[in-house]
């Protein structure tokens, strides 16, 4: 007989309930096959520009203000924070493709991806979702519709995203009881017990973005509401499940799998998405999160 082979070495364990500072892809590339239940991402957009937003504090500062009936006050930058999105549009779908490609392997056969971009670049990523996960495993596009901004004079205001889900294999989670009902539109007609319970909401999702004001609001540019990730986390995820999320910007994803009882992974390369993501994990109850410096 001859030497006998060493036996393979064990797979790193899976990172559970962690915040990385790192690029996206070295840190997919180190995960295991078919680890994760549920992917979420926010990538950049392809808008071609720095996306940036300032949070100011009036009654103080040097700057000055003209306001409502001619009134003036005075008001200071607290926090100014922006991240890159200039990609050229070909340079953008290789790089897309990438963590596309990654995001497939590293779910499980059960697990599904939503992938949420605007207009920019949504037509493009469709076809190569088609191409990595095939056509027949495309689920829905998803609209999240609100309303706030500016309105053009010359064209209908542009006043949505779009998030593209599709399943990994020929099964996938959707927890239909426990998606959030919202109100029928002519409740006399359902009668009085649906009316109470409400319907099921379709792949049109009204929803306000996070308001100027709100508890949630971090200053972070392009956040996104903890009610939109609730529903996604809730429908197509279980209760101990790994939720991941590689572009996380200011940890929404990870915010609402806690609280839901879902195990995360939040990977962001911005310094400044990572420090808001902390904190906002860090306020939430005990056992804390274990934070990374590096992958």
């Amino acid at each position: 007989m001859g030497p006998r082979e060493p036996p393979p070495p064990e797979a790193a364990p899976v990172p559970v309930d962690r915040v990385i500072l790192d690029a996206a892809l070295p840190v997919l590339r180190r995960l295991p096959d078919a680890c994760v239940d549920l992917v979420y991402i926010d990538p950049p957009f392809a808008t071609g520009q720095v996306r940036r937003l300032q949070s100011i504090r009036t009654g103080r500062g040097a700057r000055v203000r003209r306001g409502f009936a001619g009134r003036t006050y005075m008001w200071e930058v607290v926090a100014d924070l922006s991240f890159r999105d200039d990609m050229p549009l070909p340079a953008y779908l290789a790089f897309l493709r990438h963590h596309l490609v990654e995001a497939h392997r590293v779910l499980k056969e059960t697990g599904s991806i939503y992938l949420h971009l605007d207009f920019h670049a949504v037509h493009h990523a469709r076809l190569i979702m088609d191409e990595i996960f095939g056509a027949d495993r495309f689920l829905n596009e998803i609209i999240w519709a609100y309303d706030y901004g500016g309105r053009p004079r010359d064209r209908w205001p542009r006043k949505h995203d779009n998030i593209l889900w599709y399943a990994r294999g020929a099964r996938w989670a959707f927890q239909r009881e426990a998606i959030d009902r919202i109100p029928y539109m002519a409740p006399g007609l359902v009668g009085p017990d649906k009316a109470a319970r409400g319907k099921l909401p379709t792949d049109v999702w009204w929803m306000t973005i996070v308001p100027t004001n709100g508890r949630e609001r971090t200053g972070y540019p392009t956040q996104k509401p903890e009610r939109l990730l609730q529903r996604i986390i809730t429908a197509s995820s279980r209760p101990g499940d790994l939720v991941l999320d590689f572009f996380a910007g200011s940890g929404t994803t990870g915010v609402v799998a806690r609280r839901l009882q879902r195990h995360y992974l939040l990977v962001d390369i911005n310094p400044q998405a990572v420090a808001i993501a902390r904190d906002r994990l860090a306020r939430l109850a005990t056992p804390q999160p274990r934070l990374d410096d590096q992958g």
